[in-house]
């Protein structure tokens, strides 16, 4: 599904209207104060391109369609969207919930593209305003993927019955959390737009010394700002490829409240989790969008799972609350590969 008809639907989804008054407040007032780090310029180059000034370094980055566009929680019920009941069944030997998908598909297909074999995850907390944060969100997003990954964890690994053109697939041996930096030298823009975020990325990417498809640059804006319109555009978080590496963009989603998931599950951090957990096992299974795994309406292993049975999981670093995931095998939602 291109971007301007994923979009359509996501804003379809949240009025808003609506959605201005719900938020009315919710944003602090540092955000209008906080002062832009970029310039843009898309016009005399190929298509789908842009050169971006960012702190005094020019970035030339792809601006491929978004997806995996997580939409806000429009709070229907499972059965409203699917008709289905969650079934016990017996998978891989082991009993597993299977929960049928919030939309109907045929499953996910391979578009012939690369897959993260070995994920790394770089979180990239952008902005001086990171400083003030009293939440936890450094800590708590450390924390979720350092678990990720790591002994235990049989949820990343759902990820795993998806190949590659060689039958490779997504293996995970350690943590996928593979380094942190706090961008913090000036304010984050305060209403960031795509090709803003894609050379925030490549920012990082440079930073760590990385790039290529097994890597997926979160790029974490701070509270009160508004990457790619959030939240008035009705998303939770996306990700794309930026032409170097995979990135996401992760609003500070508590700033939309329960419509990304705050205090669904246990705490006020919930969303960080669930949205987080989403965006990356998308990145792992379709780094380069859409030319991994999606199905025929271009829906990704999370899209078909979103905002239901959202419970807590355990791992190595604690329990946080997540989605469950799209398994081809299993023919529905599940929270294990086990």
């Amino acid at each position: 599904m291109n971007a301007i008809s994923r979009r359509a639907r996501v804003t379809a989804l949240v009025s808003a209207a609506a959605l201005g008054t719900a938020l009315a407040g919710a944003l602090p007032a540092y955000a209008q104060a906080a002062a832009p780090t970029t310039t843009t310029t898309q016009h005399a180059q190929a298509p789908g391109t842009a050169t971006v000034q960012l702190d005094g370094k020019t970035y030339h980055v792809s601006l491929a369609k978004p997806t995996g566009i997580m939409p806000m929680n429009s709070s229907k019920s499972h059965e409203t969207q699917a008709g289905g009941h969650a079934t016990s069944l017996r998978h891989n030997s082991t009993d597993a919930t299977v929960y049928p998908p919030t939309t109907s598909t045929s499953g996910l297909n391979y578009g012939g593209g690369p897959l993260q074999l070995t994920p790394q995850i770089y979180l990239d907390f952008w902005g001086s305003q990171w400083s003030s944060d009293s939440n936890g969100v450094e800590s708590y997003m450390q924390n979720l993927f350092n678990g990720l990954g790591a002994s235990g964890d049989t949820w990343s690994t759902v990820t795993s019955q998806y190949t590659d053109g060689n039958g490779s697939s997504p293996s995970f041996n350690g943590a996928v959390l593979a380094g942190t930096w706090a961008d913090n030298s000036s304010p984050a823009p305060a209403s960031a737009s795509q090709s803003d975020l894609a050379a925030e990325a490549d920012n990082a990417a440079s930073h760590f010394g990385v790039s290529g498809p097994n890597i997926d640059v979160f790029v974490l804006s701070p509270s009160g700002t508004q990457p790619d319109n959030f939240p008035n555009a009705g998303f939770c978080a996306w990700h794309d490829w930026s032409g170097t590496v995979g990135y996401t963009n992760m609003p500070y989603v508590l700033d939309a409240g329960s419509s990304c998931g705050a205090s669904s599950v246990q705490n006020q951090l919930d969303g960080f989790s669930i949205v987080g957990g989403h965006e990356y096992a998308e990145a792992v299974t379709d780094p380069e969008p859409s030319s991994g795994y999606v199905d025929s309406n271009g829906e990704e292993i999370g899209d078909l799972c979103a905002w239901d049975n959202d419970q807590t999981v355990n791992f190595s670093t604690g329990t946080f609350a997540m989605q469950p995931l799209y398994s081809n095998s299993a023919g529905g939602c599940v929270f294990s590969s086990q």
